[in-house]
């Protein structure tokens, strides 16, 4: 069973790769570079700082460089322990991928997906909080477009990007609810 779940993603990493990175390749050399998101950081810094009271605003600031980095404590912390080999290092894969970088690190799982998906979705919660919830759906196109790059570019298979969207997703939701514990015990001392 496990080794079928593994061609399977082999497979759909292969077709997704060779059929579409030619195309598009400068897009995704773009999607999946860090840099080229600081701009986004940098909104949603304003809206927390807009959007929300004094001195909740400053903690959900602060809150955002803690939760990239447990997320990518975590996240090392797997990949180290699971060990899997990117698809640029499969000698099964190597030679019949389209590349745009050769990192050596491990897969499993996507480092990308899920820093993008925590502080998105930790910022979507602080947000949803205030009564903002017009973009929402807009907003996590960022981590959508950001992890799907990381197959595209040929260095995450799709079960890596998924798993990693997923783990994002639940520490942006543990944080959200520290910040909201936060948040009540400050409203009982004002």
């Amino acid at each position: 069973m496990w080794e079928t779940l593994l061609e399977v993603d082999q497979y759909t990493f292969s077709w997704i790769n060779n059929s579409w990175i030619g195309e598009f390749e400068s897009f995704w050399v773009f999607a999946t570079r860090i840099q080229n998101w600081v701009l986004l950081y940098i909104l949603f810094f304003y809206l927390l700082f807009k959007r929300v009271k004094k001195p909740l605003n400053y903690i959900a600031m602060a809150a955002i460089p803690v939760v990239v980095s447990a997320t990518l404590l975590l996240t090392n912390l797997v990949k180290n322990r699971v060990e899997r080999l990117r698809p640029n290092n499969d000698p099964v894969l190597m030679d019949s991928i389209q590349l745009v970088s050769n990192p050596e690190s491990f897969s499993f799982w996507s480092g990308h997906s899920a820093v993008s998906f925590a502080v998105t979705s930790f910022v979507v919660l602080v947000l949803r909080s205030t009564g903002m919830t017009r973009w929402i759906l807009l907003i996590y196109m960022w981590p959508a477009t950001f992890a799907f790059s990381r197959i595209f570019v040929g260095v995450h298979y799709p079960a890596d990007v998924f798993i990693g969207m997923l783990a994002g997703l639940l520490l942006g939701g543990l944080f959200h609810l520290l910040y909201s514990k936060i948040e009540i015990r400050l409203q009982h001392t004002a």
